[in-house]
This record gives C-alpha cells, structure tokens and sequence, in this order.
C-alpha cells in the first residue's frame, strides 16, 4: 500500500519528521518499506503561459513560444512538444534553474532562434507519470508560481506493507485513524454530506446470493460529462499511490477505494437489460473481461449480471460488455460488501490480482458503503456533472457480520504484556480505537468497531493495547523462572529416537506438504473421501493428505528423475480424515511413513547390485517396533489394499488392532505414478507405537538350556508367523526361544505345502530338564501344531 504523506497530513498532522513518521507507523505494526520523494531535486521552475506559439523557421518540429511567467516581460522559449499550445499553462525553468542530474538551464539559440528556459515535463522534474510533451497545468494555476508549491512536490510516498488481518489500513481512513490513535491527537476525516436528488431513476437490483453479499448499493447518474478532465489534484493523490490516471469515472473509483478503502464500480446504464442480478455463476458460462480476455466462471464465482447475462466478476473485475466508453452518458454506481469467502482465491485462479481482489478477500467495513458511495457521487457531480438518483438499498441484515463483543481481563492483559498500565490509559486506548468500552471491576467489555473486524478474542485486544501503549515504552525485565524438573515418563518412546534409527539405517528425513494433488491421492485411496480446499494454492494441491504416501511417492519420483538411484525416505506429519463425530467434521492422526525403493545398498565393486523387496523394509520396520518394547504382541497380517501389490501387503496388527500397513506399490500404480522399479512404503499411526514397554529385570538361569529342531509341513496358506506363535504358546513354561531358521519347498514335499524348520530352546529356571521333559514339550508343541493347522512331521 502506498500513500501520499501530504495527504495523510490532511486528515492528522503530528509534529513528527518523515523519518520520524515512517519509524512511528512501523512500530504501530505497519511496517514501511520504503519512503521515496515524489519528485526530483529542482528549483526555478514556475507556473506560465503560452500566450505565443509559432512554427520554428528552420525546424518542422520546433515550435517558438513566448511566455509569460507573471514578469514584466516575455520570455521567448523554443518547444519540441507536440502538445505546446496557445494558452496552455505549463511547468517553465527559467534561466538559472537547476532540474534533477544537476542540469542548469542557461540562455541558448535553437536553430537560430533565442530560447530563455525550458518548457519542463513531468520526467524532466524527475516526477514519475507517463505521459507525452509538456506538463498540462489547469487554467486557473497562478503565474508564477513556484511549481514546487503549486504541485505540493514537497512530498513522499510512503510505501508499508500491511497485514491480511489489517485490511481497514487498506485505505487512507485506517492509516490516518491509527496515526491519530498513537500519537493521541484527533482524526479529522472529510465530511460526507448526502448528495441533493435532482432525479428519480431508480435501477432495478435483485440480491440472489444474499449470503455471499449481505449489502448491494446502486445509484443512478444521469446526463453525465465523460470527457471532463480528471482534476490535478486528485490525478497527483492518485500517482502518488501507485495508480495512474485513466478517465474521471474510473480516477473517481479508484479515488474513493484507495481513500476509504472501499472498492467500487460503475456501469454504463443503457447497456444493462432490465436488472442488475447478484448470482453465483452458471457453470461454464463466458465472460470478457474490461482487459478483453474471456474467461469461463464456475459455480462457486460470484457475479454480477443483467436479466441475460454477467456482466462483471463480484469483487474481482468488471466486465467489457457493460464498461464505460467515450459516449457514455447516464452511469449505474454500485458499492457493496462482498463476504471474503465468496472472493478468497477466486481473482487467482484466472492469474488476476485487482485493487479491488485484495481488499474484498481482507474484508472491508460492511457499514462503510452508504459513506463510500456518497463521497463517489459528490466527486462525480463535481466533475462530470449530472443528475443523482436515490440510493437503491439491498441489504440482508441477517448476513452482515456483527461487531465482536469481548471481555479484557485485567490479570490476562498484565500477564501477556508482563508490565501494567494503568486502567485509564487501557480505557483511553480502546476508546480511541473507536471500541465500545464499558468498565467494570477488572475487566473491560468491549465492542468492536465495524471497521476492526479482525479484533474477535482477547489476546486481540491485548495486543492492540500493547501496540498503541508503544512496544518501546514496556521496560525489558529479565524472565524469572524458576528451575523445574520436567515430569518425563520412561515409557514414552520419543520420536527423535525413531527418527535416529531410521537415519542410521540410511534413510533421510522429508517434509511434504499437507495439500496434495486429488488425482494422486485418488489413485492410492479410491474409497477414500478427501477435505477439499475452497480456495486452494493450486489446482495440484487443493485437497488435504489422507495419507503420508501420496507426498512420500511424490519425492522419489522427484529423486529418481534426477539419477538417484537408491532412494530411502521417512515423514511424520498429519492426516486429515473427514468424520462427522470429529470436532469440525475432520479427523487428525499422526502419522511415521517411509519408503524404499531402487538398490538394495549403495554400489560396490564386491556386492551384487539387487533391488530392494518387501523384507528389506519389513526388516527396518521391525528394528524400529522393536523399540517399543511390544514385539511380542506385533504381527504382519496379509491383507489386500487399493495401492499395493495384492501378495506382498501386510498390515501389522498391535494386540489385535490394526496400526498400520506395509507392502509393494501396486505395478499398476507404478506405471501411473511414473515410479521407477519396485517401491516399498510403510505407514504407521504414531499415537499407538508412541508407549513403550519399561523392560523388567529378571535372573538369569543356572540351568543349562537345550535346543531341539523340528521340521513340519503345512499348506502354503499357512503363515510361519503363525506357527512360531502357537509353539510359544503350548511351551510356555519351558520353551525360551522359538526360531524360524529354514523353509524348503520342492523334492519330498508335495506341492501346495512347504517345510518349516524350526529350533526350539528349552530351559527352566529351578532344575536342569531331563530328556523326558524336553521330549514332551517337542511332542506338545507338534500335537498343537497338528490340530491347528494339519501339520505333519517331515521325514
């Protein structure tokens, strides 16, 4: 936001330098970026007239002037302007005046012909306008005068950048208010005084999206002078805020917006049919725009329009069809407030950034309308001439948004600021922010101003005290605190120590985004409903993760275009799950995830170069589970999943609850993905792996142990996890280890079976086991096995 300092000047005056000004508006929480002279370093320019303007004899595009400047006499000066003319008033340097670069003007002969000074324009004052020739001064400018004064050049734009929550200082009304606020002085805005009705045209308007805009305000101007110059002074208010001058009408717009930050808009009357509809767009329908590109509205796009069609995007740009042109006569002004949801993120999606855009989607003050649009007609009357109508009011009182009423504690004001102030000043402040204050005994109830509708809670207040209390003046006191033990629990399983063994396995750390593309996220969860965004970055990241992989699977691909070819990565992060018995509708989990794909190890002139399988990752899994403590109540249980391979998915199962899953992106999806070989990802939910079992100390035995092997044969279907558990089952008391140490299929052993072998360590902590003992045990453990799952003892 740029604005003029002379112009803020007008409405509050501290006796404050500009620097001084510009470190005040920045402590206030507007920070400044910049703050620039709005013209050059020059003297010896003044005000003065054509009053001689003649073909050069020896030059077609000279032209020889005399001019007076309010002396006794002429001053002959040769002019290379195409727009010099008799009677013009413009910008002389006369002879001895110095222009910015430090170029002195001196008495010279042109062609032959004397020249006492320079014609100046607005680039050769070092003013920034694009324009052609010479300065065109008003007619009523005095001879004379120093242009320095006439023009107020004794001037800075000051350029802040302002807040999204900060969107009333989007216009010259919030700057000069908070100004007066700090400095404690008082504000002084124009006044607005209704304009007289000298017609009774009315408009008819219909409010059909009475939601999305709770205030519509239209006004008729008829047998309006659209060629009426823009006044001087309202075209330099306009430059010195960064927007050029384009024709009265718009200059008025552009004027009100950027003085009370209220957008607003005109239309050409007699090309609108019938009525003007506030509506949200038809899908698919067409509008060209006043920059002449067209563009296709979707439903969600708030538009106005006629009785057959849009006519401008609400908020946002109007359109070409109903724009004003030279032959314009009779103007439709609308004013309104527009709800911010109904704008954020719609100028965007068509690569639009408008004046307007910006501010709607901040929000303005939604009982500023009335105001903006008599302070438009008045300028427009003035101006341009014509006849106003009535206002024509389409208000959903029921929609507009309500001031905030807030109760300031004063324990909660002391111990956020941690300084005190006393309760008059905290009243005064809030007062003067133009808050309903109403004091009681340690606490204020306050209503919020309509134009301050980012203040809704507490902390808001506390913080708007502190602003205008001045930052520099709470003293800096040292925190005490006093040295606490924290409470740390052993059995927590911190993060960071996952996190570590997964690095010291190779793996690298990434971090993804929350928003990912819908069709991608599609493709690993198909049943799966996702959080779509409203007004999302980009159409490739407009819904929320359901999952840790859709952004995982996205990196490896990024990796592997760029010849890494043993990828190993892991996230924690969130996922967003939609559940209506969630608090606002949305489930958040937290999740581990990672993923393997490419080599096996790193290259080496004596290993084998391999691929990595589902082991390799099920093996770092189990290192990381083991942390836990609970290994013996966590197993891999087959299962079939949309995005994995159907025979190598497993989900692993925590005391008979599903915590998570593990398997081989599906070959399918590979392809679609454009992932390159064998991808194997992980995913568990943090919350249930994040307690640990404390180990318990227990004595070793005396006794010798004693292992015996057994081989059996069982269905294919049969999972050797399953085997291992049963045989810890049945041995309970006696059987310490249980090992998995071979499989054989082939010669011996018919198809649609498999042999298991398996060790068994025996021991017991009071007697040494005699033979008898052990060889019941075996043969419990084989009759189990047996039963459960028809196996049999291999030859």
């Amino acid at each position: 936001m740029k604005f003029s300092e002379l112009w803020l000047r007008e409405w509050v005056n501290p006796a404050l330098s500009s620097a001084q000004l510009s470190e005040q508006i920045t402590m206030a929480g507007l920070e400044v970026d910049g703050l620039d002279p709005v013209a050059g370093v020059f003297h010896g320019v003044v005000v003065g007239e054509v009053v001689e303007c003649g073909q050069h004899p020896n030059a077609d595009k000279l032209r020889v002037t005399k001019i007076n400047v309010g002396g006794e006499r002429l001053l002959d000066i040769v002019c290379g302007a195409p727009n010099c003319r008799l009677g013009l008033k413009v910008a002389v340097a006369t002879v001895g005046a110095v222009l910015p670069g430090d170029f002195k003007i001196k008495p010279a002969k042109l062609r032959g012909e004397p020249s006492e000074g320079m014609l100046c324009s607005f680039s050769e004052l070092g003013i920034d306008v694009e324009s052609e020739g010479i300065i065109e001064l008003p007619a009523d400018a005095p001879l004379g005068q120093d242009i320095r004064h006439y023009l107020q050049l004794d001037d800075n734009t000051i350029e802040i950048s302002v807040t999204p929550n900060r969107a009333d200082c989007l216009g010259m009304t919030g700057i000069a208010r908070d100004v007066a606020v700090v400095n404690g002085l008082p504000f002084t805005a124009p006044a607005v005084t209704p304009v007289k009705v000298t017609t009774q045209r009315q408009f008819p308007i219909e409010v059909q999206a009475e939601e999305a805009c709770p205030r519509y305000l239209g006004r008729v101007i008829e047998n309006i002078n659209i060629n009426a110059p823009t006044p001087l002074w309202m075209q330099e208010k306009l430059r010195r805020c960064g927007i050029r001058s384009i024709d009265a009408i718009v200059d008025i717009t552009n004027f009100v917006l950027l003085e009370r930050g209220q957008p607003m808009h005109a239309f050409d009357l007699d090309k609108l049919n019938e009525k003007i509809v506030v509506r949200q767009a038809m899908s698919g329908e067409a509008l060209t725009l006043l920059d002449g590109n067209t563009v296709t509205l979707a439903e969600d796009i708030l538009v106005i329009a006629d009785q057959n069609n849009a006519v401008a995007m609400a908020g946002i740009f109007g359109g070409e069809t109903s724009g004003i042109n030279d032959k314009t006569q009779h103007v439709l002004l609308e004013c309104a407030y527009f709800s911010p949801l109904a704008i954020t993120g719609r100028a965007r999606r068509f690569g639009l950034h408008t004046d307007a855009s910006h501010r709607y989607e901040r929000g303005v003050d939604p009982e500023g309308q009335y105001a903006a649009m008599e302070r438009a007609t008045e300028l427009l009357i003035d101006i341009c001439g014509g006849q106003a109508g009535p206002i024509i009011d389409k208000t959903s009182a029921t929609h507009l948004p309500k001031p905030a009423s807030i109760t300031l504690r004063r324990h909660k004001l002391d111990r956020i600021i941690g300084h005190h102030i006393a309760d008059d000043k905290v009243t005064d402040i809030l007062t003067r922010l133009g808050c309903q204050v109403t004091v009681s005994e340690q606490q204020w109830q306050v209503v919020a101003p309509s134009w301050r509708f980012d203040m809704e809670i507490e902390e808001d207040l506390v913080e708007e005290v502190a602003r205008v209390y001045g930052y520099d003046n709470i003293p800096n006191v040292p925190v005490k605190a006093s040295l606490i033990m924290p409470e740390h629990r052993e059995a927590v399983l911190s993060l960071q120590r996952v996190k570590t063994l997964l690095v010291d396995k190779g793996y690298q750390e990434a971090i993804t985004y929350s928003f990912v593309d819908p069709k991608t996220q599609r493709l690993l969860h198909p049943e799966q409903e996702a959080l779509i965004l409203p007004s999302p970055i980009s159409a490739d990241m407009s819904a929320m993760r359901l999952s840790l992989w859709t952004g995982l699977l996205d990196a490896v691909v990024y990796n592997q275009n760029r010849q890494q070819s043993r990828v190993r990565l892991f996230e924690s992060g969130l996922r967003f799950v939609p559940d209506a018995n969630a608090p606002l509708g949305i489930r958040q989990e937290m999740l581990l995830a990672g993923v393997i794909a490419g080599s096996r190890c790193d290259e080496h002139w004596l290993i084998e170069r391999q691929n990595v399988d589902f082991y390799d990752l099920k093996g770092d899994l189990e290192a990381l589970l083991d942390l836990t403590g609970k290994t013996e109540h966590i197993s891999f249980r087959r299962t079939a999943h949309s995005a994995l391979h159907p025979g190598q998915s497993a989900e692993i199962v925590l005391a008979g609850e599903v915590i998570g899953l593990i398997g081989v992106i599906h070959p399918e999806l590979e392809r679609k993905l454009d992932l390159n070989g064998r991808t194997v990802v992980f995913e568990l939910l943090w919350d249930k792996i994040a307690e640990r079992e404390i180990p318990q100390a227990s004595a070793i035995s005396k006794f010798p142990a004693n292992r015996r092997d057994i081989a059996v044969v069982v269905s294919e279907t049969v999972n050797a996890a399953e085997i291992v558990a049963e045989c810890k089952k049945v041995g309970v008391n006696q059987l310490v280890g249980v090992n998995l140490f071979d499989v054989y299929r082939g010669k011996g052993v018919e198809p649609g079976f498999k042999s298991l072998a398996i060790s068994l360590h025996l021991q017991d902590s009071t007697r040494t086991l005699e033979e008898e003992d052990i060889a019941a045990t075996v043969a419990d453990c084989v009759a189990a096995l047996k039963e459960r799952f028809q196996a049999t003892l291999r030859d």
